[in-house]
């Protein structure tokens, strides 16, 4: 509501991974089966943190999908396009929280308003050698435009995103240790990452 008071961190990502292109990305492995290949095309050590980093990603792109959920790993923003057009068409619209702010504490200002209810597709960077989309069509869940205002007085343009159905989420997620209920008992609601597209 206009005039609540949030504490928030609105973390920035700064991007050292390389954006491929598709012509590149395309003849790259990018398979848990052909882990090996990978770590020697990209001069990884098997043990290192950017090797369990890849392994995390390829887990995480290659576990089933949730009931009603699609997925895909974009390694490039062209595969990325593709993924989204194929499920939305080819008139979307792209949004992410715009920040510039250091405050952790805010005021919610007015001009807060629905994006989307339904039809809506995240897209989160990945910690990967170079950069990788894990993209997802979301159900049953909103998006919301959130004006804020730091102690500090700057402005943030966040996007919010409330998942009205949580029931078949990870119990030990963050969220709700944080917010101490379990899954499918309340809808969630958090503000979306920068650099995440959605």
């Amino acid at each position: 509501m206009p005039g609540a008071k949030l504490d928030a961190h609105f973390p920035k990502r700064k991007y050292s991974s390389p954006l491929l292109p598709r012509e590149i990305a395309e003849h790259l492995p990018f398979s848990s089966e052909k882990i090996n290949e990978i770590f020697e095309i990209l001069a990884l050590e098997p043990n290192s943190e950017k090797a369990e980093n890849v392994e995390f990603a390829l887990n995480m792109c290659e576990e089933p999908a949730l009931n009603g959920e699609e997925k895909y790993c974009a390694t490039s923003i062209e595969f990325m396009v593709d993924f989204v057009t194929s499920i939305l068409g080819k008139i979307v619209h792209v949004t992410s929280t715009e920040n510039e702010n250091k405050s952790e504490k805010f005021l919610v200002k007015d001009g807060v308003k629905i994006l989307a209810d339904k039809n809506i597709i995240t897209c989160h960077p990945m910690n990967y050698p170079y950069v990788v989309f894990y993209c997802h069509k979301i159900s049953n869940s909103s998006v919301h435009f959130m004006p804020l205002e730091g102690e500090d007085g700057t402005r943030v343009k966040a996007v919010a995103v409330c998942h009205k159905d949580t029931s078949e989420c990870d119990p030990n997620h963050n969220a709700f240790q944080v917010l101490k209920v379990k899954p499918g008992t309340i809808p969630v609601c958090h503000f979306f990452p920068d650099c995440n597209l959605l």
